[in-house]
């Protein structure tokens, strides 16, 4: 039924627009117990082994339900966790939130390439802002459910606050969620937000990193898993230095691919199968630098059981996945983990 959705009814819609009812939709039925327990036990049935704890060598403190997880992007301000949840995905990434609420760009900032199975935005970080979502977290936890969820919060810069404040920026974010989170994601990756890539430079990406750490974890009063979100459109001797950073500060490890703009497509960042290609590239070169312990979270033109094979072949512990979710529908994520679940165990 959702193809026939898709190509009659969902792509006749603003994209954005698209976005809200869906969102809306899946938080909805996600409040209604009963009904949200259906949905999760059937399209969003769990593969029958999880990814181990981080004692038994998986990533996390606690074991992963699924290797495919929602990518950031998708759930700004951290209210549809439960409706995300129910339709099957193995953990969901929160954000990315800043620490000032902001609008993001002017619409329209979204587009589908239906012919391309891609998706293309200049958003810029439109959400509430961390105190908003950190409030949206601790409510999540405050119920036996909510805690039940692996959820990760992605964190970046807000458009207003100048590189060179945006230590205190990120401090100031990571501050609001760390307590509520699995793990923490700084993301310096976005094309969307001025500047903001040229924090990949491993000068400036240092006291962003040590400061969110000391702040997260103080906060949380826990050490709180601490990864790093790159751009596909690093030079293979950025990817390195990247690398060899995540070691130097011992962080949890590297999320690898954010969008591309590689493209022809005008303004924003391409995301979908598009991607594949150089995303895989980045994962393999990564484990290669990394060597074994760190964690590698692979994302980018994941559609299929053997694009995701591919993508840990090439390295990744977890997987993250969006436009493919919004080409293929609410019992795609449940789909590909029950898959992977059987062709890993």
């Amino acid at each position: 039924m959702y193809p026939l959705l898709f190509r009659t009814v969902a792509v006749r819609l603003d994209p954005e627009r698209a976005h809200r009812v869906g969102m809306a939709l899946m938080r909805a039925a996600g409040g209604v117990p009963v009904l949200s327990a259906a949905v999760r036990a059937t399209l969003g049935r769990r593969p029958d082994r999880a990814v181990p704890a981080a004692q038994d060598g998986g990533p996390f403190a606690r074991p992963v339900p699924g290797v495919l997880g929602l990518a950031a992007g998708l759930d700004k301000d951290a209210d549809t966790v439960l409706g995300l949840d129910m339709l099957g995905f193995g953990f969901i990434e929160v954000g990315t939130v800043t620490a000032l609420p902001q609008p993001g760009n002017e619409a329209p900032r979204l587009w589908r390439h239906v012919e391309r199975r891609a998706l293309r935005n200049r958003m810029g970080f439109n959400n509430r802002g961390a105190a908003a979502a950190g409030e949206q977290l601790r409510r999540l936890r405050g119920t036996r459910r909510g805690r039940s969820v692996v959820v990760g919060a992605n964190i970046g810069k807000s458009k207003v606050t100048p590189l060179a404040d945006a230590v205190a920026d990120y401090e100031a974010s990571a501050r609001e969620v760390a307590r509520w989170a699995d793990y923490l994601v700084v993301n310096v990756s976005s094309p969307n937000t001025p500047g903001l890539r040229d924090l990949q430079a491993v000068g400036t990406l240092r006291p962003i990193l040590t400061a969110v750490r000391t702040a997260a974890d103080h906060a949380a009063g826990r050490p709180v898993p601490l990864l790093v979100k790159i751009a596909p459109d690093l030079a293979d001797d950025d990817v390195d230095a990247v690398a060899d950073l995540a070691r130097e500060l011992d962080l949890t490890g590297v999320v690898a691919t954010n969008t591309t703009i590689a493209h022809d497509l005008g303004p924003g960042g391409l995301s979908g199968e598009p991607l594949r290609e150089r995303a895989l590239a980045v994962v393999r070169r990564l484990r290669a630098r990394l060597g074994e312990g760190p964690v590698i979270i692979g994302v980018g033109g994941i559609s299929s059981v053997a694009d995701a094979e591919a993508m840990l072949d090439a390295g990744a512990d977890l997987l993250q996945a969006y436009s493919a979710f919004i080409y293929h529908g609410p019992a795609w994520p449940g789909r590909i983990n029950r898959a992977l679940g059987r062709v890993r165990s």
